[in-house]
């Protein structure tokens, strides 16, 4: 996921995003423990993701303190 995909985003929607981005995690860390996964770069991404949404989401609150 861009950046620029996130900035289009509400927050609602961003925040819709962020848990379910959270529980693809999960479900993809008990796959990995129950039998190895093909890609394991998926977590990583995933968890590229989640910090990303994050973010986007920590920037906004922090802009609409200021003004």
């Amino acid at each position: 996921m861009k950046s620029k995909e996130l900035k289009e985003l509400s927050i609602t929607e961003l925040k819709d995003k962020l848990e379910t981005e959270s529980m693809r995690l999960v479900k993809l860390k008990i796959n990995n423990a129950v039998s190895p996964l093909e890609n394991t770069n998926v977590l990583k991404n995933t968890r590229k993701d989640i910090a990303r949404i994050n973010t986007e989401i920590r920037f906004r609150q922090l802009n609409n303190e200021v003004k």
